[in-house]
């Protein structure tokens, strides 16, 4: 229902401005359609206020920061390589170039805290002391490649103690928030921003919900007035209305007792699967998963490096992708971990003993590593290669394909 809404004549429909208040004729039905989206998130998350005109999870961020910070103030969000996500403050996005960027996280090269060392989790005592001695305007709570739970309680407390708005991007969690499987940010954030094409399986766009509160700097302007101006005129320009359509149709498929078991089997299908990893002797960070992503040590565990050991599943037919660690000794461009989601795989019907099965293959796929010959995957930073035997690679992609084409797991999508 998602994809039909998306294929619909609105595609290419312009209707710049917000319900009853367009530059355009002719968007009656545009305004009831962009009306419904937004009563719709309202009630699927409890938020008072919601806009559903963001074109994805980062332009969402971006008129955050329009919103409540100007240009040279302080964002505190998760250090990228720590599992942050590049507008929560990296050096080289915007929200780390025209605003003073206090990470938190680990990585003792770069100076950065706010992780316990030995658990790889959130140390919210020492994030307090961060806060009290940096003083942000903005705290973001949120990453892209965290597999615990976010304490937004703990964090208001810490945005209290220092006047902070503080935000929740929920972009990888949003369908566990409303499946009732992860703890709810929205009886404690000021903003919360999300995109909309991961586990809530809506269209590629993105949304922001936020509470009905005047703002610090101006008593006489609400934050819902200042996140809607930051949208339009501030950053875009005319929404997507077929995007709005299909959110429309996402947030009452989100609202139904199967998207509930859906977002519990994401969960329990995450859990099972490292528990079967951590039995075949890959190093979890932080030793498993809350949620529905895992984040493997491939370079600690069994002295592949990541881009290499995804380059070698993706030819025995497992997507996954590399991606650093917390204090990770090596570049992005080719890190030590592996990051592995569950949603996917769980849309497509698969449960508990095929994480078993993939679990088996990702081993399998580690031993076909050979030190000669075979097929190369990639050189390290001491010229060390990495070959893996493809005859190997590829009879793991026959039992997937095995699998997959089996009837039993079909993709969910509309026939075209």
């Amino acid at each position: 229902a998602v994809m039909q809404a998306m294929a619909t004549v609105f595609c290419n429909k312009y209707a710049e401005g917000y319900p009853g208040k367009r530059y355009y004729e002719g968007n009656e039905l545009v305004g009831g359609i962009e009306s419904l989206a937004i009563e719709r998130a309202k009630k699927l998350f409890g938020a008072d206020h919601a806009n559903v005109q963001p074109y994805s999870g980062s332009p969402a961020n971006l008129a955050v920061y329009f919103a409540l910070m100007k240009p040279g103030e302080t964002v505190m969000g998760m250090h990228l390589q720590s599992g942050g996500h590049l507008t929560h403050g990296y050096k080289l996005n915007f929200s780390g170039t025209y605003y003073r960027s206090v990470p938190y996280g680990y990585h003792v090269a770069q100076g950065v805290t706010g992780m316990n060392p030995d658990t790889q989790q959130i140390d919210y005592d020492v994030l307090m002391e961060i806060a009290k001695r940096e003083r942000p305007n903005v705290i973001y709570a949120g990453g892209t490649a965290y597999p615990r739970s976010w304490d937004f309680a703990k964090f208001r407390e810490i945005a209290d103690e220092v006047g902070a708005y503080l935000v929740a991007d929920i972009a990888h969690i949003n369908g566990l928030i409303v499946g009732k499987v992860h703890p709810d940010p929205v009886p404690h954030v000021d903003v919360v921003t999300s995109t909309s094409h991961k586990a809530i399986r809506g269209p590629r766009g993105g949304f922001i919900l936020c509470k009905d509160r005047t703002m610090m700097d101006n008593p006489n302007e609400t934050l819902a007035d200042r996140i809607d101006k930051a949208i339009i005129p501030g950053l875009q320009g005319g929404p997507h209305v077929n995007t709005m359509a299909a959110l429309a149709v996402c947030f009452k498929e989100a609202m139904g007792e199967d998207f509930r078991m859906y977002a519990a089997q994401i969960v329990k299908n995450a859990k099972a699967l490292a528990s079967a990893l951590m039995e075949r002797g890959f190093t979890l960070v932080t030793g498993g998963t809350d949620n529905h992503l895992i984040l493997m040590d491939v370079a600690k565990s069994k002295g592949i490096a990541g881009k290499a050991f995804a380059k070698a599943l993706y030819t025995a037919g497992l997507e996954t992708n590399f991606n650093t660690v917390p204090n990770d000794p090596r570049p992005p461009i080719s890190p030590s971990g592996l990051r592995v989601g569950t949603p996917a795989v769980t849309s497509r019907g698969f449960k508990e003993p095929e994480m078993v099965l993939i679990a088996d293959w990702m081993e399998r796929t580690a031993k076909a590593r050979v030190a000669t010959g075979g097929k190369f995957y990639g050189k390290d930073k001491d010229g060390s290669e990495y070959r893996f035997d493809d005859r190997q690679l590829l009879a793991i992609r026959a039992e997937v394909l095995d699998l997959c084409n089996s009837g039993r797991f079909p993709i969910p999508g509309i026939d075209v």
